[in-house]
């Protein structure tokens, strides 16, 4: 019998109980019958919560890409890999085969190494989302690289700041990008970025705005003339099932971003069989996830998940409002799309618009529709389901963050029931419990608690570039023994999981994680600025939006109020990026702190929300007079 692909909801259980009791055998099994191996595993795995220390097919080799790419040459060479639909609708749409995916990888992959770049050395890649980022990400597997991929919206200072996190000697761009009707000039924020990091030897530039930029004697080049001279075949890099593969970005609660690592076979098994589960994907279907693969989600399911099965997976540059609102509906019609993953940012902006933009579209090849990055609220799982999904595409609500790799609860279609909001069960192999305040596991159905999982999965990140200690602290110290998500979750009377929230200090804004604490820096670096503190508060779009709360000094309090909200504003979008530009400005004389100087988060949380009925025990508070202010000048 194969554990794959999971057939009924009988199957399932079944299959689920196999991956609880007998994990090694469960993951041994499809590991062994799904993938091509260099060499096998000598163990399934071994891990010590105590240390965060995971081993997963331990001693095996691989390279991914040629479980990606060079596998399926023989029967599926000429189907579409990569269908690449462009920012302009009518600019043509490329349909990129396997053989030619593995020519343009093969190139790229010879272009890096003739540039110096050797196994195990840091690529930062930050490209919008074109065929040449796809390419680059894989080359960098092929040859043992590891990419670290920026999200093309990202300021110069976080740029600077993964480049030197990471050591990364080569960085990959382009001259511009096209969002919508905007042309915006990533070259000059990479300059800019560079002026930090002079670490970077070498920055090669892709064309695809042709606009005039700058280019560094020595250590810019033009990519297109290296790939024109480049050879299109390459030995894949025989890689150790732990070698690290790719080293992603994400917000921490304190300080400086989080370079998640994630390592190459446990990765690649997961991915794989989550993507072919989760999707339900059959050979000549056409897949569309809407994610950039800056992101997680784009790495996992438009990248890694889909090639590793096989399948056609759309890249889109443009997004969902250019040039109306019915591009994704057009774009769906035009390729026969037969699975779609979006955001429920995306799908509040587009059900706030006229229903006629759906409508006019049958979207009848439609088989599933997905969500990603946060919860669903109940109207947009209905609208979703309802005018995209015709009532008949089972919704699969996936939860799964940055560190886990791949999803980890999910509807799978056709067999889970879903029912609206409820991310409903664990994927085979993925064991959450919910834990009380006192670290004890909360038995039984209908309760709410923190969200952990109990037992390794094979996709899981194992450090913190550079910073272990960091990655024990943060997810395996609050409940000793399991992995701590960072969300709250509440399971019915059926042991359906619905999530609740971050219970940290990350706030989720249109599906993007974004810390408090490199917000709140960004604003005190205003000279009229003394102290801030940012929480987010319900936004009919974005799910949350960031509400700030500014004491000045004495100097600024003379200023102009709005001209303040704008200058602080511009600093968050060169600091961090426009994403993390705040909704509302509340300037305020004082915070709510606790005697031991701690903002009580909690209540200014509250006033933003303008749920002003109970702040709870102020009995802790050293200055309780400033609440009532900052209460009467809620904006």
């Amino acid at each position: 019998m194969s554990y794959y692909k999971i057939h009924d909801l009988e199957n399932y259980f079944k299959m689920y109980k196999k991956s609880v009791r007998e994990p090694r055998k469960f993951w041994d099994k499809i590991a062994d019958d799904n993938f091509s191996w260099y060499q096998k595993w000598e163990k399934v795995f071994d891990f010590d919560f105590q240390e965060a220390k995971f081993r997963w097919f331990i001693d095996a080799k691989l390279n991914i890409t040629k479980n990606c790419i060079d596998r399926h040459l023989a029967r599926r060479g000429d189907k579409t890999a990569i269908l690449f639909e462009p920012n302009n609708p009518d600019e043509e749409a490329q349909h990129i085969t396997y053989n030619e995916l593995y020519a343009r990888v093969a190139k790229m992959a010879n272009v890096l190494r003739e540039q110096g770049v050797q196994k195990g050395d840091r690529v930062c890649i930050y490209l919008p989302m074109i065929p040449e980022l796809a390419v680059a990400v894989l080359a960098c597997a092929r040859i043992g690289a590891v990419h670290s991929v920026v999200f093309a919206g990202f300021s110069a200072s976080a740029v600077a700041a993964r480049i030197n996190d990471c050591d990364s000697k080569l960085v990959i761009t382009s001259d511009g990008s096209y969002r919508g009707d905007k042309t915006i000039d990533l070259k000059s924020i990479v300059d800019e970025a560079l002026e930090k990091a002079p670490g970077v030897e070498k920055v090669l530039v892709v064309k695809r705005t042709n606009t005039n930029v700058n280019m560094k004697e020595g250590r810019d080049i033009w990519l297109q003339p290296l790939l024109d001279e480049a050879i299109p075949n390459n030995v894949a890099e025989v890689m150790d099932a732990e070698d690290p593969l790719f080293i992603l970005y994400t917000s921490g609660s304190t300080g400086k971003p989080k370079g998640m690592v994630h390592t190459t076979a446990g990765y690649m098994v997961y991915t794989a069989y989550t993507f072919k589960n989760i999707f339900n994907y059959e050979e000549n279907d056409v897949y569309w996830c809407t994610a950039d693969i800056g992101w997680i989600t784009g790495h996992s399911y438009i990248l890694y998940g889909p090639l590793l099965n096989g399948a056609t997976t759309v890249m889109f540059e443009g997004v969902p409002s250019y040039p109306n609102f019915s591009r994704f509906w057009d774009i769906i019609e035009k390729h026969q799309v037969n699975q779609f993953y979006t955001a429920p940012t995306a799908i509040r902006s587009l059900a706030k618009e006229s229903i006629d933009f759906v409508q006019k579209y049958p979207l009848k090849s439609l088989k599933v529709i997905g969500s990603v990055g946060e919860p669903i609220n109940e109207e947009a799982w209905h609208w979703y389901n309802d005018h995209v999904g015709g009532k008949r595409c089972p919704l699969v609500d996936t939860w799964w963050q940055t560190e886990t790799g791949g999803i980890m609860i999910s509807p799978i279609p056709f067999i889970t029931p879903t029912k609206p909001t409820y991310a409903t069960l664990p994927l085979p192999g993925v064991q959450p419990v919910l834990m009380d305040e006192l670290r004890n596991e909360i038995e039984g159905n209908q309760v709410t608690g923190s969200l952990c999982i109990k037992f390794p999965w094979p996709s899981m990140a194992r450090t913190i570039w550079g910073d272990h200690q960091r990655f024990k602290e943060t997810y395996f110290t609050a409940f000793p023994g399991k992995y701590f998500t960072g969300d709250g979750a509440l399971r019915d009377e059926v042991g359906y999981y619905r999530i609740t929230g971050r219970v940290d200090d990350v706030i989720i804004v249109s599906g993007h994680n974004l810390g408090t604490a490199p917000i709140e820096d960004a604003i005190n670096e205003h000279p009229a600025v003394a102290e801030s503190a940012i929480v987010g508060f319900p936004h009919d779009i974005k799910g949350n939006a960031l509400y700030g709360f500014v004491i000045l000094k004495e100097t600024g309090e003379g200023r102009k109020q709005e001209n303040l909200a704008i200058e602080i504003n511009q600093l968050i979008s060169d600091q961090v990026g426009p994403i993390a530009k705040l909704d509302k400005i509340q300037f305020v004389s004082g915070l709510p702190k606790t005697r031991s100087g701690k903002i009580m988060r909690r209540i200014l949380r509250k006033i933003a929300e303008g749920d002003f009925s109970n702040f709870g025990d102020t009995s802790t508070l050293l200055n309780p007079e400033c609440v009532e202010e900052i209460k009467n000048g809620k904006l």
